[in-house]
């Protein structure tokens, strides 16, 4: 049985594809060909403050606008979990998609979890990739404000060469330059207030340990065997946890297992969205 195949009868069914920090939607460009191919609605947005939605952190109120111009500081300052949720709940709402399959990747993860907590009934299954379900630890939480100081003083440049080698294994490293480049680029054009207020957002982020058990989707957990970031541990937690879960574990990869290792990546969706 071939791919598309296998996929032709999800024809119109709705994935979300939620992207990773301080990444935007063109990190999940081979799974929305692949998707997209194979009959379904593929939906990856830019989440607040990054891509096409870092300008969203300009806002500027009008001469009535005390409201607004209260809210667009809060929005510069923290980009929560649960903003970013609702914000893709306020987009199934436009493109009038009731129910959809929602992956999401690291920080991406978190808002699944967020989503799947906010909005159960529009979860058809939950991909959780590179991620975690414990909140932050006070080091960890000391760590993102180092970043985020370090980030609105000297831009991107620095996280980027600093986190490259956490971010991608070895092997790709070694032998995938283009992928090297395209994560490179996606943190180099991060806008720095985007990136800032998303990092206190999950500093912030609960701890969704104990909503494992209760979301009764079928979901998929995804985690690269070399990522030091998310390590196997993190996903076996997430595993045990959910009551109807599946766990793919991908070799020659770290965090970025989706461009990483692109086929085996699609091919676990395919298996498990089938």
């Amino acid at each position: 049985m071939t791919m598309g195949n296998s996929l032709a009868h999800h024809d119109g069914s709705a994935i979300v594809l939620l992207h990773g920090y301080p990444f935007d939607r063109s990190m999940w460009r081979e799974q929305i060909d692949f998707l997209s191919t194979n009959g379904f609605l593929v939906v990856a947005p830019d989440l607040r403050g990054f891509g096409a939605l870092s300008g969203k952190l300009q806002f500027v109120a009008d001469a009535e606008g005390n409201e607004s111009a209260r809210q667009a500081g809060a929005y510069r300052t923290i980009s929560t979990m649960s903003e970013m949720a609702r914000d893709v709940a306020t987009l199934m709402d436009g493109l009038k998609i009731d129910q959809a399959s929602i992956c999401g990747l690291s920080m991406g993860g978190y808002v699944a979890l967020e989503f799947v907590h906010l909005f159960p009934s529009r979860v058809r299954a939950l991909v959780l990739a590179g991620t975690r379900a414990p909140a932050d630890n006070e080091p960890e939480k000391q760590v993102r404000a180092k970043q985020v100081a370090e980030m609105l003083a000297k831009g991107m440049n620095d996280i980027a060469e600093g986190t490259l080698p956490k971010l991608l294994a070895p092997r790709t490293l070694a032998e995938k330059p283009d992928v090297v480049a395209q994560v490179r680029e996606m943190i180099l054009h991060a806008d720095p207030e985007g990136a800032a207020a998303a990092q206190r957002g999950m500093a912030a982020r609960r701890d969704y340990s104990a909503d494992l058990p209760s979301i009764n989707v079928p979901a998929l957990v995804i985690v690269g065997r070399q990522d030091p970031i998310r390590p196997v541990a993190d996903a076996e937690f997430m595993h045990r946890g959910l009551s109807e879960s599946r766990l793919e574990i991908i070799e020659d990869a770290a965090h970025m297992t989706n461009m990483e290792q692109p086929e085996i990546f699609n091919r676990a969706l395919e298996r498990f969205l089938v």
